[in-house]
C-alpha cells in the first residue's frame, strides 16, 4: 500500500517516476499502469492527477524544456553577444548532467508526429530559440549553428557517448569554445 503523503509531494512523486519512464520509452511505449505500480498507487490515481498519458507527456516536456530555457536565460543574464552565448553554452553543457531531462527533450521530438504534441514541442524550441536570440543579441544564422550543436549534445547523451571508447566519440566530446561561433553570420554564408 502506498505510504501516506500530501497531495503536492505525491504529485512530485509520480513526475519524477514517470520522468523516467517516458524519458526510457516514449509517449507510445511508457505504461502508466508502470508508473502507477511504483509509485504504489493505482492507475486511475495517475488519471486522476494528471488528465491523459499525454497531458503527463506534455507536462514533462514542456518541463524539460523550461529547465533548458530557464537556465540559459540566467546564464547569459547581464552579457551580450558572444560573452552571453559562451556562458549560455557552458549552462547548456552542464544541462548533459540531466540525462532524463534531455532524453524527454528527445522524446518530444520523436512524437511530434501527434499535432497536439508537435505543436507543443514547436513553442518549446520557440522558447528556447528566443532565449538564445533575444539573450545574445546574435543574428539568425548563429543562433541556429549554436543551436544545432547543443541537439548534438542532446543525441550525444542520449547515446552515453561518454563512456565509448572510440575516435569518432572523441571528436563528438570535444569541447565547441564561443569563438566558434563569431564567423557564422549571414554576411559569412553568402
Amino acid at each position: 500500500m502506498a505510504e501516506r503523503m500530501s497531495g503536492t509531494a505525491r504529485r512530485a512523486q509520480v513526475r519524477d517516476i514517470a520522468a523516467r519512464e517516458f524519458a526510457a520509452h516514449g509517449l507510445h511505449g511508457a505504461s502508466t499502469e508502470a508508473i502507477a505500480r511504483e509509485a504504489g498507487i493505482t492507475q486511475a490515481y495517475v488519471f486522476r492527477m494528471f488528465g491523459t498519458k499525454k497531458a503527463l507527456f506534455l507536462e514533462l516536456v514542456r518541463g524539460a524544456f523550461e529547465r533548458l530555457s530557464d537556465a540559459m536565460r540566467d546564464a547569459g543574464e547581464g552579457r551580450s553577444g558572444l560573452e552571453a552565448l559562451s556562458a549560455m553554452g557552458t549552462r547548456y553543457f552542464d544541462s548533459l548532467a540531466d540525462q532524463t531531462g534531455l532524453l524527454l527533450q528527445l522524446q518530444g521530438f520523436a512524437a511530434c508526429g501527434d499535432p497536439e504534441v508537435g505543436d507543443a514541442v514547436r513553442a518549446c524550441f520557440a522558447r528556447l530559440w528566443d532565449t538564445t536570440e533575444g539573450g545574445t543579441g546574435l543574428e539568425p544564422l548563429t543562433v541556429k549553428s549554436f543551436l544545432a550543436f547543443g541537439m548534438l549534445l542532446n543525441a550525444t547523451a542520449a547515446m552515453d557517448v561518454e563512456h565509448v571508447d572510440a575516435a569518432w566519440a572523441d571528436g563528438v566530446r570535444t569541447r565547441v569554445q564561443s569563438g566558434l561561433f563569431a564567423h557564422i553570420t549571414s554576411e559569412t554564408n553568402r
